[in-house]
């Protein structure tokens, strides 16, 4: 779990992806292979397994939900707007990251102690419009000596941990560093086994923000079947019902999402390769998001597609949790069914008009 360790605890929100680049680049440059990278900052590593096609993209994505800072009060107090879908109820006393080109600086959204609360106040949602960090500057001159200015990144704080079931992951970002990690260990995996076709493994940018890494990735890796690698959501809280994704039930194999239906035969050859492996896993339907599937498949003249993931409770906060067996199965249900995407089955993936 180091790696993934190291993958979470790296900043990068939207746009700003580069220390999570740098990981991506030397994990891939010691598995040998060779970078595929577009101009926007997605980064992939190619491996020819016994035929050169077709190519299957295994993709991640760099980037986590954050912030950036919009204004800088005379005070001191520096006000920001999201990057990425929060709720501003998760936000309130949390403490973050604010990233400037020389430094870091450690700030913590502000809130009002509940003995100031009015009882209208009480019961209100904070509007997030509304809040700022405090990085406990004395005014706005203090702040900008320091460096910071309008336009840096703010990223949340969450040390990784292993909870003490030995199962359980607790870590900012798992979305998406799961996704990063599953296409580094995948290739890691493919390097000792026979796959008759080229894979490029790697993650893109600017998911959170609109999918934007996904648009150009495609020209840069040129795939014939693409794997968006991301989380999905676990519904597995107090009252929840037994049929919904949960942590330890295991991969997720998306049927639905509000960019994309999959390719029904690659959905299906998904499936029976874990069936095949003993392999558990769980099926997602979710209309309220996306993946970068939704870009890849509609790349030139349609690429077939699926989303595989984990559950993860928590998301799109300062905190998340994934099942360490499940990114385990995960790695071996993907690696399993690489093993079997040669040129014919990739073309019965096709219509025949």
């Amino acid at each position: 779990m180091e790696l993934l360790k190291e993958l979470t605890e790296a900043k990068g929100v939207s746009g700003f992806e580069g220390e999570v680049r740098q990981i991506m680049r030397r994990e891939l440059e010691q598995q040998g292979s060779r970078l595929v990278t577009d101009q926007m900052g997605s980064i992939f590593g190619e491996k020819k397994g016994s035929r050169e096609n077709p190519r299957i993209l295994l993709a991640g994505h760099l980037d986590e939900v954050g912030f950036m800072v919009t204004k800088i009060s005379k005070n001191g107090y520096l006000y920001f707007t999201p990057l990425g879908g929060w709720w501003d109820q998760v936000l309130l006393s949390q403490r973050v990251t604010v990233m400037t080109e020389k430094r870091n600086f450690t700030g913590v959204i502000g809130s009002k102690p509940p003995h100031l609360l009015t009882a209208e106040e009480r019961t209100k949602v904070y509007p997030m419009r509304e809040m700022y960090i405090d990085v406990g500057a004395k005014d706005a001159e203090q702040v900008k000596k320091w460096g910071i200015r309008v336009g840096d990144p703010v990223v949340p704080i969450c040390p990784f941990e292993m909870m003490p079931d030995h199962d359980t992951i607790l870590a900012k970002a798992l979305d998406n560093r799961f996704g990063c990690y599953l296409a580094l260990e995948t290739l890691k995996r493919l390097k000792e086994e026979d796959h008759p076709n080229t894979v490029v493994a790697g993650a893109t940018v600017q998911e959170e923000v609109g999918l934007r890494g996904a648009n150009t990735a495609p020209y840069a890796t040129e795939p014939d079947v693409a794997f968006a690698l991301d989380v999905g959501i676990a519904e597995d809280g107090p009252g929840s019902d037994g049929d919904k994704p949960r942590l330890g039930g295991g991969p997720l194999i998306t049927f639905l999402d509000a960019t994309m239906i999959p390719n029904i035969r690659l959905r299906n050859l998904v499936i029976e390769t874990a069936e095949e492996h003993q392999i558990p896993y769980q099926v997602d339907t979710m209309t309220g998001g996306g993946t970068d599937a939704g870009r890849f498949h509609l790349h030139r003249r349609g690429v077939p597609s699926v989303v595989i993931g984990v559950p993860a409770r928590y998301i799109h906060s300062h905190v998340s949790m994934a099942s360490k067996s499940d990114i385990e199965h995960s790695v071996k249900l993907l690696t399993a069914v690489v093993r079997k995407l040669d040129s014919e089955t990739v073309d019965s993936f096709g219509f025949d008009g």
